[in-house]
C-alpha cells in the first residue's frame, strides 16, 4: 500500500537521501529491525547505546514511509484525554502513560544532542481548545485531572486564548509549555546515517520481508530477492504494515490530510508559535516550521483505501484552509503543498510495545495514534530493556494484555 501521496513538505525541504542498498547475499546478525522510519531509527540508537548488534531492513528507501508525511508534533497529551483514558485502563495506568510521554520529549531532545543530529527540534507551547462551548466541560474535567497529578497545564478562557495566541477559539483551552516539534524525516535519516558511520550499521533498503520463520534460538528472515537473514531477535517497527506479523488485528486504519503554507511574515504568526489542536473527533492540528510556514492537518477518514483517500485531497485541502481562516482570520494563508497518508489508531490511544504470547523473540514497536514519535522513544527504551533482561514497568501499560480483554 502507498502510505502517503501528494507532496509531503519534508521530502521537499530535505535532500532526498540517495541510498540504494538491497540485501544481495545471506546475512547474519543478532537483531533485525524491520522499518527505517523514525521508529526504527530510534530503536537502532537504543540498541547501539546498549552495545547490541543489529541491522535494518526496509522495502522502501530510508524513511520514505509514514515518517516522510508526519507532521511531527511532540506532546505529552495523548489522543484520548487523560480523564477518559482513566476510565478505560485505570487512573494509575493512564497517568503513567501521560508521564511517560512527557519524559520522552526530553529523552528525544537528549538523543539528538548526543548524536549531533539537527532535526529542527524546537520547544514550543501546546494549546488544546474546546471545539464547541459544550466541550468546555471536557476541557475543565481534563484540567482537574492533570492538576490532580501535577502534570504541566494552565486553563485559559477563550478571551485569554485570543490575547495570547490571536486565535478565535470557540471555548476555553489548556496550555502547556513543555511540548516540541521536529522534522521526523531528517531525524530518522540522520540517526541512521550516524550509526552507519559510527558503528557500521547495515541498512538494507528495497528489501521486502516475505516471511519470518521461527527456529530454535531465533528467526530466519526470507526476503523477496531469495536471500535470508539469520538472527536471534526481530523487532517490527513498520507501523500499520506490521499487521502481517501480528496474530490478529489490533488497530484501525485511518486516512489523514495535511497541507503547508507559503512562508508567512513572522510578525503575522501567533505569538510563541504554539502547537494547536482541539477536542473535536477528528481533530484539527496546527504547527509552524523553522521557515515560518504553517502546517495544518486533520479531516481524518476511517478508511485506508489509497484511491478513495487520494480522491479527497483537493476537497480536504479546501476544508482545512477554511477552518484555519476561521480560527485566524488575520493571518494570510496560501497552500503551497498538500498531502495525505494512512496511519493506525487504537481504541485507548496507546501504542503496542513488546511481544505477543508465542512470539517471545519477536518484538513490536508500534507507535499508533497521534503520538507516534513520543511512543517510539518509549518503545525503543522498553524493548532494549527487555532484550537485556531488565524490568520496565511501562511494558504492562503498552503491552498485549489489554488487547486480550
Amino acid at each position: 500500500m502507498d502510505l502517503h501521496s501528494g507532496l509531503p513538505y519534508w521530502a521537499i525541504k530535505n535532500p532526498l537521501l540517495d541510498y540504494f542498498h538491497p540485501l544481495e547475499n545471506d546475512f547474519s546478525t543478532d537483531i533485525v529491525v524491520i522499518g527505517s522510519g523514525i521508529t526504527g531509527a530510534l530503536m537502532v540508537h537504543e540498541l547501539y547505546n546498549a552495545g547490541l548488534r543489529c541491522c535494518v531492513v526496509d522495502k522502501r528507501s530510508i524513511a520514505t514511509g509514514s515518517s516522510a508525511a508526519s507532521t511531527a508534533l511532540l506532546q505529552y497529551e495523548i489522543d484520548v484525554p487523560l480523564c477518559r483514558m482513566a476510565e478505560m485502563i485505570g487512573e494509575d495506568n493512564a497517568v503513567s502513560a501521560y508521564r511517560a510521554c512527557l519524559q520522552s520529549i526530553s529523552d528525544l531532545e537528549q538523543v539528538l544532542a548526543s548524536t549531533g543530529v539537527d532535526a529542527c527540534f524546537e520547544r514550543v507551547p501546546s494549546l488544546f481548545y474546546a471545539s464547541t462551548r459544550k466541550d468546555e466541560r471536557l476541557v475543565k474535567e481534563e484540567y482537574g485531572m492533570r492538576r490532580k497529578h501535577r502534570l504541566p497545564v494552565r486553563l485559559l478562557t477563550k478571551e485569554e486564548i485570543r490575547e495570547r495566541c490571536k486565535l478565535e477559539a470557540p471555548g476555553c483551552g489548556l496550555l502547556n509549555e513543555v511540548s516540541a516539534q521536529i522534522d521526523a524525516y531528517r531525524a530518522a535519516t540522520s540517526l541512521l546515517l550516524h550509526h552507519m558511520k559510527q558503528n557500521g550499521l547495515q541498512v538494507f533498503t528495497h528489501t521486502e520481508v516475505k516471511e519470518c520463520v521461527e527456529q530454535q534460538g531465533g528467526y530466519v528472515i526470507e526476503t523477496d530477492r531469495g536471500h535470508r537473514i539469520d538472527c536471534k531477535y526481530v523487532i517490527v517497527a513498520a507501523g500499520f504494515e506490521a499487521g502481517k506479523f501480528l496474530p490478529r488485528e489490533i488497530m484501525d486504519l485511518t486516512s489523514t490530510y495535511a497541507l503547508v503554507s507559503h512562508p508567512v511574515n513572522p510578525a503575522e504568526l501567533w505569538p510563541g508559535h504554539c502547537l494547536i489542536w482541539e477536542t473535536a473527533d477528528p481533530y484539527l492540528y496546527i504547527r509552524t516550521t523553522d521557515g515560518n510556514r504553517i502546517i495544518i492537518g486533520g479531516e481524518d477518514e476511517k478508511f485506508s483505501d489509497p484511491k478513495r483517500r487520494d480522491a479527497l485531497l483537493r476537497k480536504k485541502t479546501r476544508i482545512l484552509e477554511k477552518k484555519f481562516k476561521k480560527l485566524f482570520p488575520d493571518i494570510p494563508f496560501q497552500t503551497e503543498m498538500a498531502w495525505c497518508g494512512t496511519f493506525s489508531t487504537t481504541k485507548d490511544g496507546l501504542p503496542f510495545i513488546g511481544t505477543w504470547p508465542g512470539k517471545e523473540r519477536m518484538f513490536f514497536d508500534l507507535g499508533y495514534g497521534g503520538n507516534g514519535i513520543t511512543f517510539s522513544v518509549i518503545g525503543a527504551q522498553i524493548i532494549c530493556h527487555q532484550l537485556q533482561g531488565m524490568e520496565d514497568g511501562r511494558s504492562k501499560i503498552f503491552g498485549y494484555e489489554r488487547f486480550e480483554k
